[in-house]
């Protein structure tokens, strides 16, 4: 399965009044394992940055001026995300900027839809945590993922951590680099396997009893409910 934890960072907070993309940061992961095949890109967005969202992070439209613009990188940025299952948060954000943008650039791009499907963490934070903050500061603290270095948000940045918080919140694999099997036995990552006595004694089973049996099913509803 191929996954690519998207975000953008923007000349200000409405594509519909002229704000542009500045800055698009993916983070590719196959299998929900890293690949290093990232893509990065800044962006001359043609028009002034909004005061506010250059204090959130940090981009000057002097850094940009010798950037390419949105319509002259559509077509690699398009072949990068096609078939993969995007991991953005706050989706409708994103996704309304990527659209506005695709549209401008010629109407045969389409929509972001024809390519892709959505996963918004937001949204499932918010299911997971109802009633809390979830922006991704709150949820590096809740799972423990080191950020730090986070002074500003940027693109980059920010889809590398929240591919970790995602793994977090989907509860499986959470170690983010490919490593080969061979660089796994040398770092002694690989134990030896040893055949155990035919003459040890037979081991002992603990079966639950009904009131053990009972609390667990509660136990399973409650995490469905609150997951749900």
């Amino acid at each position: 399965m191929r996954q690519i934890v998207l975000d953008t960072e923007t000349t200000g907070l409405e594509p519909s009044q002229g704000h542009k993309i500045i800055e698009i940061g993916c983070v590719e992961m196959i299998n929900r394992r890293l690949t290093g095949n990232n893509y990065h890109q800044y962006l001359q967005p043609d028009r002034e940055i909004d005061e506010g969202a250059q204090a959130v992070h940090g981009i000057s439209n002097e850094f940009l001026a010798d950037k390419p613009r949105f319509s002259d990188i559509a077509k690699d940025f398009i072949e990068y995300i096609d078939g993969a299952e995007l991991i953005i948060h706050n989706a409708p954000f994103d996704v309304g900027f990527l659209d506005h943008e695709l549209k401008l650039a010629g109407k045969e791009f389409g929509q972001l839809s024809s390519y892709c499907t959505v996963v918004d963490t937001l949204v499932m934070a918010r299911k997971m945590r109802p009633g809390k903050k979830n922006n991704l500061d709150v949820l590096c603290k809740e799972y423990s993922v080191n950020n730090a270095h986070r002074e500003l948000h940027g693109a980059l940045l920010d889809s590398e951590l929240l591919a970790e918080v995602y793994l977090h919140m989907t509860g499986g694999q959470t170690h983010l680099s490919l490593e080969s099997e061979d660089n796994a036995d040398a770092a002694g990552g690989l134990s030896e396997i040893k055949k155990l006595s035919a003459h040890r004694k037979p081991l002992k089973i603990i079966t639950a009893n009904d009131e053990e049996l009972q609390a667990h099913r509660v136990i399973i509803q409650k995490m469905g409910a609150e997951v749900w």
